[in-house]
């Protein structure tokens, strides 16, 4: 399967708001955003009036972008979040939250998505004691996440309510569903919603 390579601060750039994809570079001044506000590009600082498609567009990449999957995975989601019969852009974020890559980053076992896709990728987690190497593995309450070797670079951040972490042993827990006030991102679901309810 392939996957983006390219520099990780320009898709920051292009949202215009920080994603916190590069971990620990994100929180200092050497963040890109700090240097250049406007979107990458020859004509990234021209001034244009969006439509609303356009910022139903903007919100949806947004949003894949910040749990690194691509357009094919995230359809998937959004049509499994539909059938569940509730708010579809909570049960959509739901979802996105309980993968694995993001339980891992959100209980401070590694600096950022894209290295605790790396740590599973490499056969270096554990859930309810069997090693898992799929990063989208979906995680519930009661499972035990241990992380074999934890990175050295982990930014400060607040775990969420709906994990327990101990960081020095590199074990978390998951104690409950994830909720829409969990997820603290700057993020419009219902405009995600109407963008794939055209």
């Amino acid at each position: 399967m392939s996957r983006y390579t390219g520099p990780k601060c320009k898709i920051c750039r292009r949202e215009g708001e920080k994603l916190f994809l590069k971990g620990e570079k994100c929180e200092t001044r050497k963040c890109p955003l700090f240097r250049r506000q406007q979107a990458p590009g020859q004509h990234g600082d021209s001034r244009r009036r969006v439509s609303e498609y356009g910022q139903q567009l903007r919100e949806k990449q947004k949003l894949k972008r910040i749990y690194g999957v691509w357009e094919n995975q995230f359809k998937r989601y959004f049509r499994e979040a539909e059938k569940l019969g509730e708010d579809t852009g909570k049960a959509l974020l739901r979802s996105l939250e309980r993968r694995l890559d993001n339980a891992v980053y959100r209980a401070n076992l590694a600096a950022s998505r894209s290295q605790a896709r790396q740590l599973i990728v490499h056969g270096k987690v554990e859930v309810n004691g069997k090693k898992v190497d799929k990063p989208s593995y979906a995680v519930f309450p009661g499972d035990e996440i241990v992380v074999e070797s934890i990175p050295s670079n982990i930014p400060e951040r607040e775990t969420p309510d709906w994990i327990t972490a101990d960081g020095d042993a590199g074990k978390a827990k998951i104690t409950r569903d994830p909720e829409r006030d969990d997820i603290g991102a700057d993020i419009d679901e219902s405009m995600v919603v109407e963008f794939y309810s055209r």
